[in-house]
């Protein structure tokens, strides 16, 4: 072990169970411990009374256990609660619960900041100062559970990564976040109930098919034309459509999961015939449903609402060629929690 100290859940099962064998102890010594240090019960090794006090100091001396906490909530008219969540570190992330009488939704974030650029959202102007580690991602939802027991008398019944970040770039640790959660030490939620979006990093989902995934797919899409896509997400200049609709008839081909578009319609940008047309297009070639998003403005008067014209003008075309489409209202915009708006304003 290096004298640096690191916290334990970094480490997976079997590497504590190689560190234990290391200094005789049991492999059923790794479950004990695991099992206290991810129930959020605990903040020092000394209060995991199953196990000898001699591990107990070799523990202390090798690892340490980080703190994930609720910094500041906001709630909204709408009972939308936005919360602040600090890292040991003190780094700030924003998550929101969602509630709705068949379901609390989670909105999570999988970075620190955002590691893209797309011009209409205000998490993008925060620079990405490092990835979320799994057990982090894990406590924020633990975290939020708790928060919705204490205001809703309900538990979380699905989890959207929509927060902060993109979470394909932050692959590893966001699976091995979802693997807690659904667990029987997590939330024991079903993977059918969590959705993972992403604004279209092809060659990772890909691999996330090929990883026999279970979970939901999102889209955060806008455009079906590249050349407005790259004027308002310019990172997607090097994450051609093309390549992209590849990953997502690839996507289908070997998980049969449908995918959600997620699709802001803005004046002048892309509410006209052409961009609708390009839409039905991609819809017709994979098995998708379209999500239009209400927008949220962030100050640039670049982006400014379509009319209400435009949006019927989508949803009827998307009905004509029996495409599933919803319209999604925002919710928590009095407290910039909604879609685009998490920025650690407070």
């Amino acid at each position: 072990m290096s004298s640096k100290k690191i916290d334990i859940r970094s480490l997976k099962k079997n590497e504590l169970i190689k560190f234990l064998n290391d200094f005789n102890y049991e492999p059923y010594r790794a479950q004990q411990i695991l099992s206290r240090v991810n129930s959020q019960q605990i903040d020092s090794f000394e209060k995991i009374t199953n196990i000898p006090k001699d591990l107990i100091r070799l523990l202390d001396e090798n690892f340490f256990l980080s703190n994930t906490l609720i910094h500041q909530f906001q709630k909204s008219s709408d009972l939308t609660i936005k919360f602040s969540i600090k890292l040991h570190d003190n780094l700030i992330i924003e998550a929101v619960l969602i509630p709705t009488e068949k379901r609390i939704t989670a909105c999570v974030s999988s970075q620190v900041g955002c590691s893209l650029d797309c011009n209409f959202c205000a998490t993008s102007r925060l620079k990405r100062i490092r990835n979320l580690e799994s057990y982090e991602i894990y406590d924020q939802i633990m975290l939020l559970n708790n928060e919705s027991l204490k205001s809703f008398s309900k538990p979380i019944s699905n989890i959207v990564f929509m927060g902060m970040g993109e979470p394909l770039l932050n692959y590893n640790n966001v699976i091995d976040s979802i693997d807690l959660i659904t667990g029987n030490q997590g939330l024991g939620i079903s993977k059918k109930k969590i959705t993972l979006s992403t604004s279209g990093i092809y060659k990772m989902i890909k691999k996330m098919a090929d990883d026999n995934v279970k979970f939901n797919l999102a889209i955060s899409l806008h455009s079906a034309i590249e050349e407005t896509r790259n004027q308002i997400m310019p990172f997607s200049k090097s994450l051609p459509l093309e390549k992209l609709i590849d990953s997502l008839e690839y996507w289908y081909l070997k998980t049969k999961i449908k995918i959600t578009f997620e699709y802001l319609v803005w004046k002048d940008i892309n509410d006209d015939l052409e961009h609708i047309n390009a839409l039905v297009k991609i819809c017709k070639r994979i098995p998708s449903k379209v999500n239009l998003i209400e927008y949220n403005s962030i100050g640039d008067e670049r982006f400014i609402s379509a009319d209400q014209i435009w949006i019927d003008n989508y949803v009827n075309s998307l009905h004509e060629n029996n495409i599933q489409v919803s319209v999604r209202r925002s919710r928590g915009k009095d407290i910039d929690a909604a879609c685009g708006q998490l920025a650690n304003k407070h």
